[in-house]
């Protein structure tokens, strides 16, 4: 089995390649939308990507998991759990596959076998992982939004971020359930997250890469005994707060189109951005907080912080360049995830953000 965990640390999000070596096909799980990364690693391991899947609707990214199946014609695994609302608009398009609790998708001498584990969403996936080359005993699971390390994926979005009210309580019962189900799984079961420090996806997550659930039984603060009722109130308690763009970007997961003209972002550097002249047309667009700003600012850029920056794309030109940067360059790539996935071509995002550019000795506006 060939194993592959790319890790975006703007996003603090994790995906994952597996390939059978044998029949050199590979699955990606929860891709973004830099899809070069998934093509570059199969290219250099000789692997056609034949199945494309997620663990679920993200609302923090924009997720390419129907970008690249599309680019390598590869068939494309989503939920179909969940119950109404959650269902994906493009379900029953030719090439796609709908999963459920109990299924399985076989890539070559690997198996992937699906659990519903809902409460960070109700139509939220897992996916344990085995290597029949090996054993017929699963060697881990790719947990998503479910189960990270040192914590479990917050329930209470759906409410906070999507404005559905009264749920969060019962979502987040449906966690406790999921986490008494999965832990009857062995403790050498590897755990491969989807995200790490630093994502708003949870409160207490740990930056390393993987676990075992028999560490996790021991060193995660869900997996404690402890009633329905204690957890409810423990995974409620100090959350941080949501990112209003999230209930529009899982609204765009659930139902985008695919544009298979469009441009990811590009990187340019702070002397690149200082060395644009008024003919280019450039919009710089500061994404940091009010606070950050007042401190200083590039000249004739536009305060437009993170959390609201869905609400006003309609302040945004879609015929000329639109430049993104925040204080040290991982809100900005989360800015621009979010232009790039409501239809803005070109996106570029300054490397190191407003520090480098006041490093380099360029002009700051107060």
């Amino acid at each position: 089995m060939i194993f592959h965990r790319y890790y975006d640390d703007a996003l603090a999000q994790a995906s994952y390649m597996i390939g059978c070596e044998r029949s050199a096909e590979a699955i990606v799980i929860d891709p973004n939308m830099n899809l070069d990364l998934y093509l570059r690693g199969a290219r250099d391991e000789n692997l056609q990507i034949v199945a494309v899947t997620e663990t679920h609707i993200h609302a923090d990214f924009a997720s390419g998991s129907r970008a690249l199946a599309r680019a390598t014609g590869a068939r494309l695994y989503v939920s179909a759990e969940g119950g109404d609302g959650w269902q994906y608009s493009f379900a029953s398009e030719p090439g796609v596959t709908t999963l459920q609790d109990g299924d399985s998708i076989t890539i070559g001498s690997v198996r992937v076998d699906v659990l519903h584990t809902p409460g960070h969403t109700p139509e939220h996936l897992t996916f344990l992982v085995t290597d029949l080359a090996r054993s017929e005993i699963p060697v881990g699971a790719i947990t998503g939004d479910f189960m990270f390390i040192g914590d479990v994926g917050r329930p209470d979005l759906l409410e906070r971020a999507a404005g559905q009210a009264g749920t969060m309580k019962a979502a987040a019962a449906s966690l406790y359930d999921s986490i008494s189900n999965f832990k009857k799984l062995p403790d050498y079961l590897q755990i491969w997250p989807g995200h790490g420090a630093g994502s708003a996806c949870g409160k207490a997550m740990s930056s390393t890469a993987q676990s075992t659930l028999g560490y996790e039984r021991v060193a995660n603060w869900a997996f404690a005994p402890m009633s329905e009722a204690d957890f409810v109130d423990r995974v409620l308690d100090g959350q941080p707060t949501a990112p209003p763009y999230f209930g529009a970007m899982k609204v765009r997961n659930r139902d985008a189109t695919i544009q298979p003209t469009r441009h990811l972002p590009r990187i340019m550097t702070a002397d690149e951005v200082a060395s644009l002249s008024p003919a280019d047309g450039a919009v710089i667009v500061d994404v940091r907080d009010e606070d950050e700003w007042a401190t200083g600012h590039i000249p004739n850029a536009t305060l437009i912080p993170l959390p609201v920056l869905h609400t006003r794309l309609s302040e945004l030109p879609r015929d000329r360049p639109v430049i993104v940067h925040c204080q040290r360059g991982s809100r900005s790539a989360a800015a621009a995830a979010t232009l790039d996935a409501f239809g803005f071509d070109d996106v570029h995002d300054v490397e190191g953000g407003f520090l480098a550019w006041e490093a380099s000795g360029h002009p700051v506006a107060h």
